[in-house]
């Protein structure tokens, strides 16, 4: 398990660079990233928000009301979105206590390598695919703060 950063940390503001090597580092870390993120009650994490400037996150949307389906995203890119979106509440374990309205697609494609240094693709939908692209915007250095109104 790892810290957690807070906004204000510059870390999160700063572009993650790609991951270049596969292997007990990038397990350690998504393992430690899946540990954080289910003890915080989260259901995403990225690398940044645990002061590692990788381009990795964890998610797991469905843990708090069925069976878990953890998964992991190396140098994940979305390939196409939806051209209908949907503003909606999210929260942020970096920044808690508050929560803020953002418009997000409908739906993303997005591309990512797994952990076997596989390419995946795959369209997220509703939970999924505001999870992926908040999380996403985490190796941008975007925060809520910024793309959404606080409510």
């Amino acid at each position: 398990m790892r810290t957690l950063c807070f906004d204000g940390d510059p870390v999160l503001r700063g572009i993650a660079a790609p991951v270049l090597q596969f292997g007990a580092d990038l397990d350690v870390l998504v393992t430690d990233l899946f540990a954080t993120m289910y003890d915080s009650k989260g259901r995403g994490l990225a690398a940044p928000q645990v002061g590692v400037s990788l381009r990795v996150f964890v998610t797991d949307t469905d843990w708090k009301e069925a069976a878990p389906s953890p998964m992991a995203f190396v140098n994940p890119e979305i390939i196409a979105t939806a051209p209908e979106q949907h503003c909606g509440p999210e929260a942020c374990l970096s920044i808690p206590g508050r929560t803020f309205d953002v418009m997000r697609s409908v739906w993303v494609d997005l591309g990512w390598t797994s952990l076997a240094g596989l390419r995946q693709t795959a369209r997220f939908h509703g939970v999924g695919a505001v999870c992926v692209c908040h999380e996403l915007d985490h190796l941008n250095g975007i925060l809520i703060t910024e793309s959404g109104t606080e409510i």
